[in-house]
């Protein structure tokens, strides 16, 4: 059971992963504020680093983790664009962000609570994981 619990969080950290560095990757073309740009890079940066170690601890359970839901990344990807036709402020971009780290948080914790059984190593990358997102919509809610 803790193998099975460890593999499955692992991949829910690695499609989430997966599904902040592409949000951050479709926005950052829009950025205006340079500060804002600079928060969303090293976020992104922060997020890399993390997949790298989700990719190690699946690797030693030899296991080739987890793309986000291809529905998720449709719908993410049109509210994305839909929004920023309609306005490509950086308001906008945070409200987006804040949106999508609200999500990351909440689904992250529900699978730690899910998971239960899973090591401490796999239960500390997706706590450092929900920290990231938390800090992020922190960052740029002077933004909204």
């Amino acid at each position: 059971m803790i193998e099975s619990d460890t593999i499955l969080l692992l991949r829910e950290c690695d499609a989430g992963i997966k599904m902040g560095v592409k949000s951050i990757d479709d926005v950052l073309p829009y950025v205006k504020s340079s500060k804002m740009k600079e928060v969303l890079e090293e976020c992104k940066r922060r997020h890399e680093h993390l997949g790298r170690e989700v990719e190690a601890a699946l690797d030693r359970f030899h296991d080739e983790g987890k793309n986000p839901n291809l529905m998720a990344e449709v719908m993410s990807w049109m509210k994305t664009s839909v929004k920023m036709t309609m306005d490509n402020s950086d308001e906008t971009i945070a409200d987006l962000m804040t949106d999508g780290c609200n999500m990351g948080v909440k689904s992250l914790n529900r699978y730690i609570n899910e998971y239960e059984a899973a090591d401490e190593d796999s239960k500390d990358i997706a706590r450092r994981l929900v920290t990231l997102e938390d800090n992020l919509a922190k960052e740029i809610k002077h933004y909204l």
